[in-house]
Order: C-alpha cells, then sequence, then structure tokens
C-alpha cells in the first residue's frame, strides 16, 4: 500500500458535455422535448474532480482541449481543486459528448462522442517531472483508443514503474473495447497495479457471464481489480478471488452520468490517505451516490 501523501495525477480526457434530459423513447424524425445544458466533462478530468472534492489531497490533471474551450475548461477544473495542465490543441476541437439521459426510473445515459483534441494526447506531452511529489498515477482507458494516446500510457507507464508510482486505469468504454480488442487491452494494460471496470466492461474481458467469475479472472492479470456495479456497489478482487463486496449507498437518480468517475475519484482519494482497498471502494459507493442525483459529470464546485 502506498504510503499516506502525495498527489494524485490523472492523464486523460477532457470534455464538453452536452447533457439533453427527456423523458421516455426519444422521437425518430421529429422534436423530443429536453431540459439542455453545456457542462464539462470527460472521465479523465470527472475523476480528477472528484478526488479533489472527496479527499481535499492535491490533484493534477494532464489533458489536451482545443482553444475553442481551453479558458473556460481551465476556470472549471481550477474551481473544482484541481491543478490543470492542459495542452492547447491547434488543430482539432475541444471533444464533445451529447448524453442523452432518460429522466424517467433510473436515468440511464446513452453518448454520443467526438473525441477531438482529447484523444490526440502524445508522448510529446509527457515529461518525467509531471510524476515529481506524486503517489499515485490515474490514466483514462479512452487514452487506449487512438493510436497517439496509446503511445502517451506506453510512456507514462514506463516511467511511473521507473519511480515505483502505483498505477490505476478505469477501462472507460466496453463499446470502445470492442472495436480495441480484449487481447489487445490486455496487454496495453500489463504493469498497472489497480483496474477500475464497470460490470459490462469485466464481463466482456474476460468472456463471463458472471461479475464475480469476472472479477476474479481480471485479478490474476491486474493485481487489484475493483469492479463497479452501480446500484449493486463494487466487487473487490485479488489474485484470482473475490476478497469483499462491497454495498451501494440508496440514491434516487437524476443522471447517471459520471457516476462511475465519481466512485473512482473518491476510490483513489481515500488510497491517498492509506485507506485499505475494500474501505476506499466504499468511498466510492457513498460518492457514486452522490454523483447520480445531479446532473453531469462533476461534483459541487468546491467552496
Amino acid at each position: 500500500m502506498t504510503e499516506p501523501g502525495g498527489a494524485l495525477l490523472v492523464v486523460g480526457d477532457v470534455i464538453t458535455d452536452i447533457v439533453a434530459r427527456h423523458r421516455g423513447p426519444l422521437a425518430p424524425g421529429t422534436d423530443t422535448t429536453a431540459a439542455i445544458r453545456t457542462l464539462p466533462g470527460g472521465a479523465g478530468a470527472n475523476v480528477a474532480c472528484w478526488a479533489a472534492y472527496w479527499g481535499r489531497s492535491e490533484v493534477r490533471l494532464l489533458g489536451r482541449v482545443g482553444t475553442d474551450a481551453a479558458e473556460w475548461h481551465e476556470r472549471e477544473l481550477t474551481a473544482c481543486g484541481v491543478r490543470p495542465r492542459l495542452v492547447v490543441d491547434p488543430e482539432a476541437p475541444t471533444g464533445t459528448v451529447i448524453c442523452l439521459v432518460d429522466a424517467d426510473a433510473a436515468a440511464e445515459r446513452t453518448l454520443v462522442t467526438q473525441s477531438g483534441a482529447s484523444l490526440r494526447l502524445d508522448p510529446d506531452d509527457w515529461s518525467d517531472a509531471l510524476l515529481d511529489g506524486v503517489a499515485r498515477l490515474h490514466l483514462s482507458g479512452y487514452l487506449l483508443f487512438s493510436a497517439p494516446s496509446r503511445a502517451l500510457v506506453s510512456v507514462a507507464l514506463r516511467s511511473a514503474r521507473a519511480r515505483g508510482v502505483p498505477v490505476s486505469l478505469d477501462p472507460a468504454s466496453a463499446g470502445f473495447l470492442v472495436e480495441l480488442g480484449v487481447d489487445r487491452f490486455l496487454d496495453l494494460v500489463s504493469g498497472v497495479d489497480v483496474l477500475l471496470p464497470s460490470r459490462d466492461e469485466a464481463c466482456l474481458l474476460t468472456g463471463l457471464p458472471d461479475p464475480a467469475d469476472a472479477a476474479a479472472k481480471l485479478s490474476r492479470h491486474v493485481p487489484l481489480v475493483v469492479a463497479k456495479h452501480g446500484a449493486e456497489g463494487a466487487l473487490v478482487a485479488r489474485s484470482g478471488t473475490v476478497s469483499a463486496r462491497v454495498p451501494a449507498v440508496p440514491a434516487t437518480p437524476r443522471d447517471t452520468t459520471g457516476a462511475g468517475d465519481a466512485f473512482t475519484g473518491a476510490f483513489l482519494a481515500a488510497l491517498l490517505t492509506g485507506a485499505a482497498p475494500e474501505d476506499a471502494a466504499a468511498q466510492g459507493c457513498r460518492a457514486g451516490a452522490r454523483a447520480v442525483e445531479r446532473v453531469g459529470g462533476r461534483p459541487p464546485v468546491l467552496g
């Protein structure tokens, strides 16, 4: 376990979210009434913000944005207590995600994604000095879905291993994992210490229908697996065995966007304080419940 203290460095996507909350099925070929908001998002940025909010520890973020929204995203991240290092892309716009949220029932969301500048991070954007004072490195799995950012992941992993900095990764998207391929994904995450998949991602990566079996199998590839199961809580697995089942915290969902990011951020913040993984997962469940009761993927702005 990492000694308490030190910063968390998150490397990942910074995205503009357009959240449209509608009720019932979308009406093809005509209008569907919705409440629409433009909010800051991105899995990597959301994790950083929730970690800063939950743990009040030092959190840094490396991401890439376009000139169109760079200043706005920097302000929003800073307001959440994150120290941003945003590379401004001269060619690509800031990534944008349209979040279609059914306001009925479980408030499930469908994402329409334009990655833009977010997946154009490359090894030239990395410096070993980024790890100065860092106790943990977290990588957004979205970085594995483009060649430049995959190369950055490789460089960052080597740098972290050389310094003895533990690395966590969230697979990010079952849909993109299908395109990337399971074997390729597992090869790319070799050297990662903590994997934080969703239920669907864990089952996809193992080919097993049972989430507990899937988490256990993944923990033969990665030392610690914390599988997020939404309303069913989380599983902690090590060395091929599920070591803990962490219950969810009851919540009334308004928007599930960013719930997994909230879990990850709070989990990592707890690890930074020296918490055991099982206790950190309980913190993650609390943050996830808090997140689904809010619209958008970010926590409240720090006062």
